[in-house]
């Protein structure tokens, strides 16, 4: 092999300039992606030591709300990857919307996982802890978040 061959970006042009936003949302997602897969790693450890505070019947609803708050945290991470994506390919994308876009994924990234998971601490008579009220306004975010994102695409794909 020579020299050229051996060198990374031998073949290839220089990377793309990424965009502050598109750079912190690729941090955010991989960061939470290894925060919510060891979370999930530690649900499957207690229950695997059937640990009772985590299984048992009357703890259902814990075992329910950080079941959700991982699932939910690990798919907002790979929605972080797609909104980067989205912020990479469509540099015309307005910045007002575009940072609303951002600001609001970021407020449900972390309004969504951690009212689940506060949820799921101290449980009232089978129902979540008052965390879970986290939740609607999370759910809020995400849907501006994806609104806007889904108006900037159609946007970018006319202009």
């Amino acid at each position: 092999m020579t020299k050229e061959q051996d060198s990374p970006n031998s073949g290839r042009t220089s990377a793309p300039q990424l965009s502050r936003t598109t750079v912190l949302h690729l941090q955010f997602a991989w960061w939470s992606l290894l925060v919510f897969l060891a979370l999930g790693a530690v649900l499957e450890v207690m229950h695997g030591l059937k640990i009772g505070w985590y299984l048992d019947v009357s703890n259902e609803t814990r075992r329910l709300m950080w079941t959700l708050a991982h699932a939910h945290g690990t798919l907002l991470a790979l929605v972080h990857i797609a909104f980067a994506t989205a912020t990479w390919l469509v540099p015309s994308w307005e910045s007002g919307r575009r940072r609303l876009a951002s600001r609001a994924l970021g407020a449900a990234s972390l309004m969504i996982p951690l009212g689940f998971f506060l949820g799921g601490i101290q449980i009232h008579s089978g129902d979540p802890g008052i965390g879970i009220l986290l939740l609607p306004a999370g759910a809020f975010f995400l849907f501006v978040s994806v609104l806007l994102t889904a108006l900037g695409m159609n946007k970018a794909q006319r202009g």
